[in-house]
């Protein structure tokens, strides 16, 4: 990472324990309805009406190739300023804004595969936690999807 952030608003997504930098986040909250988006890829899971304001609502367990939720978890919606508007990210559970001032930075480990790793830029290691920092630029690219004949 080139520059390291003084604090990380965390979430959960599947057994994966992420970070986005505080400043990105434009706010947190719990579940919107959501309108479908006909022929959109499928990480696209809708739109939401936010005060006036469409945005776009991405899937994270479909981004990351993950099983869907239990129907039981009621998502999350962490919304992040990109350079093109508001984008909400779709996560299982929230978790806390933490300051990693002190903590250590690393590059992803090794054993990171899959769509997960694509979409990581580094790795914050805390006294018991490790926390993987999300890139979301990379994490917003889809790849067009090329459906069966």
């Amino acid at each position: 990472m080139s520059r390291y952030p003084a604090q990380l608003c965390t979430f959960f997504v599947g057994d994966y324990h992420f970070g986005i930098d505080v400043l990105q986040v434009q706010e947190v909250l719990r579940f919107h309805e959501m309108t479908a988006v006909p022929l959109a890829p499928s990480v696209v899971r809708g739109l939401i009406n936010l005060r006036g304001q469409i945005v776009t609502a991405m899937d994270l367990r479909r981004r990351l190739g993950l099983a869907p939720s239990p129907p039981e978890i009621e998502h999350a919606n962490v919304i992040v300023r990109t350079a093109d508007g508001s984008v909400s990210l779709l996560v299982d559970e929230v978790g806390d804004v933490i300051d990693v001032v002190n903590a250590s930075f690393s590059a992803p480990p090794p054993t990171l595969t899959g769509p997960a790793r694509a979409v990581i830029s580094g790795v914050c290691k805390l006294d018991r936690q490790l926390v993987l920092i999300l890139d979301v630029r990379r994490t917003l690219e889809i790849a067009p999807e090329v459906s069966e004949p």
